[in-house]
Formats: structure tokens, C-alpha cells, sequence
């Protein structure tokens, strides 16, 4: 009697509970893994809560994570497969069931790393989520990547200049020897062959090679030279877990930025004088403040965000251009599409635990009426351009509360090339074509930007 009591008590808790509380154990739904330069994201997505814990160890250099509740799956096996051979950070990967529902992770590694592991709740498209971040445990500056980078071009375009000048002398010689080969063959035994002064060409001889980038922090000559750059850092938005908007045929926002990014990129560096950034140049994902960041750390002159956003309405068309605003959207669209890019971080995962966030939000929110003011001026060049290349969605530059514009001493503008969610831009925005115009038309509005408000002299810092 008691025994069939009990089992009518179990079944009236099973109808309450139902089966997935039942279920003993989280389900993984995906593994994903996202490498770059600057850190490797692994990101394994379950449909509960997963606890992990993680240790280094050396020789061999290994990160170790041990997650209970599990059971081994063909999703946690995909693991392995996803790991690249040009990853920077993890050399290869083994899972296996370390205990009774615990499963064991051991990354080998290619350098030593600091992790940051942390989970995220369900958001957007996502479940629950265990990320580890494996970072360099020497980030490296970016100031002066960014002098190497100038460095190395005018080594090469000096080499370039010097190896047109030898061609050119060259083709000048051949005519001149063969004509004294003739006359040489025709001369009298003993007759002195050596051309008459006025034939000959005096070779100068090659510049010497400029000296290597120095290693660590850079000198004084360095400095001086860095001060007479003008510095763009772009900004490609979303990447890694934030796909940002996504067209009706599945183009992503952020494939779409970072190859116009990466040409825009390529066009200012053939303008002496100029050189530019990239917050990211693969797929990674960049927190909205660690974007102005990483502009403020190379004393960025300008700021440009590209984006290709979506609008509730899919017949909304047209390229836009957004400066901050301290006082509220200019418009209702501007609102709404401020909040869906400040919403980045949710989508893509941050790790709230990280030191100084609440001291870089707070030095964010000082952005200033001059920086305003320049990046109103900076938008209107650049709209102004963009007009020639296709249709505008407002004729003005708007304004909104875009986090990533907070750079208080940074003129800033976003840059939305044209609305994703609408299928005839969509097609515009694949079109190599239609991207090479907007890389120019990009290109010309700063130009005319920096020609028109060249920079003041400054400092740098290093």
C-alpha cells in the first residue's frame, strides 16, 4: 500500500514538474569557437546553467576545465574538429568524461594565456552560455603596431622607387653598350674602349636602409613621427557571437562591415601622412567601451563606426550618419537604433567581472560639446559624400545616444551604409562595386574633413 502511495506521489510530482525539469543534466546545443590575435572565445551554449572550473598547467602549457553535470555528447565531441591550425592561442583540444557527470576539457596551448571564464543567460538567439576568453598575457601596444605599420610601408615604397629608378637606368645602359660593344669590335687592337665622359651614367649609390622598429616603447624620433600622422581608427561593427542585423538571404551585418572596413582601411593608408586602425580585422567580438578604448589608446584624431542595420519596417532604405547627442535622439528611428547597438554587449557577451569597467563607463559619459560639434562637422562631409553613391534616409546627420561614440576628446560618427533588412540594399551590400563606391565616397569625406580642421598639434603620450 505504502510502496503504491509513493508512486502515485511521483507521478503527481511528474505532471507538475514535467519531463525537462526531470531530465537529469544540461544538453549542449553548440560549441564555438572563435579565434584572433587579440584572444580566442570558446563558447560551449546549453539549454541550463553549466558550472565549470578551470586550472593552467605547465610543461606542456594546457588549460583545464572540468564541467559538472555533463555527459559526453556528439556536440561536446564537435569541439575538437573546430579548432584551426592558424588559431594563435590553442594548438588542439581533447574531451573525454573525467568523472561520473563531469566532463574534462584540455586545451593545449601555443602560448601562455590568462583566461576569463564567465556565463551568460539566455539572450536573443542564445541559450546559456560558458565562455572562455584566452587572452595574451602581454597585449601588445597598439601605438606602436601602428608606427611598425608606417615604418614598414615607406621601407617599401622606398624599395619600390629605388627598384623603378634601377629598371629605368637599365633600360638607358642596354642602347649605351651595345653601342660601344660595336665600337670596341670595329677599334684597333690595343684602342682603349672606355666610353667618353659624356656617355656615362653615375650610379648613386642606395639610400641606406632605415633602421629597424625598436622593440618595447618607442623613441623619441618615433614619437615625432607618429605626431605627424592623422590617425582613424574604424570601428567594424559586432563580429564573434554578435552576428548584428541579418538580411533576408542570411548576409551578416558584420561580415558585411569588416570587408568595407578593411578596404576603407587600405584606402586611408595611401595617404601620406594618414594611417588607420581597425578595432577588429577578423571575427571576433569587441565590447562597445573596449572599442573607444582601443582609439583612445593609439590618440585616434577620428572615430568611424560601420554598421548595416535593420529597421522594424523592411522597406526602410537609405545610408545614414550619427553623431552623439547628450539631449535625446533626433528622431524616433535614431532612438531605436541607438538602443538595438547598445544592446551589442548583451548579444555578444561581456564579462561583467571585468576590472575598471565602472571607471571606463564613467569617463565615457564625459563626452564634451566640442567633440559633438566635430564629429557633427566630420558627418556632414561624410554624408554629403555618401549622397553620390546612392540614396540617403535623412538628408542631416541625427543624432543618438550611441555608446560607442562616447569618446570624450575623439570626434565620432557611425555610419550606417544602408539598411540590411531591405532586400534590394541587401544585394547593394554584397555588390563589390556598390562597396568600393562607399570605400571612396568614406575615404573623400574624411579627406575633405581633415583638410578642412587638419588636427591640433599634440603630445603623445607612449
Amino acid at each position: 500500500m505504502k510502496r503504491r502511495d509513493a508512486l502515485k506521489s511521483l507521478g503527481r510530482v511528474a505532471l507538475v514538474l514535467g519531463p525537462a525539469q526531470l531530465a537529469w543534466g544540461a544538453s549542449i546545443v553548440s560549441v564555438r569557437v572563435w579565434p584572433a590575435q587579440e584572444y580566442t572565445r570558446v563558447t560551449i551554449e546549453s539549454d541550463q546553467p553549466l558550472v565549470a572550473r578551470h586550472f593552467l598547467t605547465d610543461d606542456p602549457q594546457r588549460l583545464v576545465v572540468d564541467i559538472d553535470g555533463l555527459e559526453m555528447s556528439p556536440a561536446l565531441r564537435e569541439l575538437v574538429g573546430k579548432i584551426k591550425s592558424d588559431d594563435p592561442f590553442i594548438g588542439g583540444v581533447r574531451v573525454g568524461q573525467n568523472q561520473p557527470r563531469v566532463v574534462r576539457l584540455v586545451l593545449d596551448l601555443k602560448q601562455t594565456v590568462k583566461p576569463q571564464q564567465f556565463t551568460l543567460m539566455p539572450v536573443a538567439a542564445y541559450q546559456h552560455r560558458l565562455v572562455f576568453d584566452l587572452y595574451p598575457t602581454e597585449a601588445p601596444d597598439p601605438l606602436l603596431t601602428l608606427i611598425r605599420d608606417k615604418a614598414q610601408a615607406e621601407r617599401e615604397a622606398a624599395r619600390s622607387v629605388q627598384d623603378a629608378l634601377g629598371e629605368f637606368i637599365g633600360k638607358v645602359d642596354r642602347p649605351l653598350a651595345a653601342t660601344e660593344a660595336a665600337r670596341s669590335g670595329a677599334a684597333a687592337p690595343g684602342t682603349s674602349t672606355t666610353a667618353p665622359p659624356s656617355t656615362q651614367i653615375a650610379m648613386a649609390p642606395p639610400p641606406p636602409a632605415a633602421p629597424p622598429p625598436i622593440p618595447g616603447k618607442p623613441s623619441a624620433a618615433q614619437r615625432d613621427g607618429i605626431n605627424r600622422l592623422v590617425i582613424v581608427a574604424i570601428d567594424p561593427g559586432h563580429g564573434g557571437e554578435d552576428p548584428g542585423a541579418i538580411g533576408p538571404s542570411g548576409l551578416k551585418e558584420k561580415d558585411v562591415v569588416l570587408r568595407i572596413a578593411m578596404q576603407l582601411r587600405d584606402k586611408l593608408n595611401t595617404k601620406p601622412g594618414m594611417r588607420a586602425m581597425l578595432t577588429r580585422d577578423d571575427d571576433f567580438f569587441v565590447p562597445l567601451q573596449e572599442r573607444v578604448a582601443k582609439a583612445r589608446r593609439v590618440q585616434a584624431d577620428l572615430f568611424v563606426s560601420v554598421h548595416a542595420d535593420a529597421f522594424m519596417n523592411p522597406d526602410a532604405r537609405g545610408a545614414s550618419v550619427f553623431a552623439l547627442s547628450q539631449h535625446g535622439a533626433s528622431s524616433t528611428a535614431a532612438r531605436w537604433m541607438a538602443q538595438r547597438e547598445n544592446a551589442a554587449d548583451v548579444v555578444g557577451g561581456v564579462n561583467a567581472a571585468t576590472k575598471d569597467a565602472q571607471v571606463l563607463r564613467a569617463l565615457l559619459d564625459m563626452s564634451t560639446t566640442a567633440q559633438i560639434k566635430d564629429s557633427l562637422r566630420v558627418g556632414n562631409e561624410v554624408l554629403s559624400r555618401i549622397g553620390t553613391v546612392g540614396r540617403l534616409h535623412k538628408g542631416e546627420v541625427e543624432q543618438a545616444g550611441f555608446a560607442v561614440l562616447k569618446a570624450p576628446d575623439i570626434p565620432s560618427i557611425l555610419v550606417e551604409t544602408a539598411f540590411i533588412s531591405n532586400p534590394t540594399e541587401e544585394d547593394k551590400l554584397r555588390d563589390p562595386e556598390y562597396q568600393r563606391k562607399l570605400v571612396e565616397a568614406l575615404f573623400t569625406g574624411i579627406d575633405r574633413y581633415f583638410a578642412k580642421n587638419p588636427p591640433l598639434a599634440r603630445n603623445r603620450q607612449t
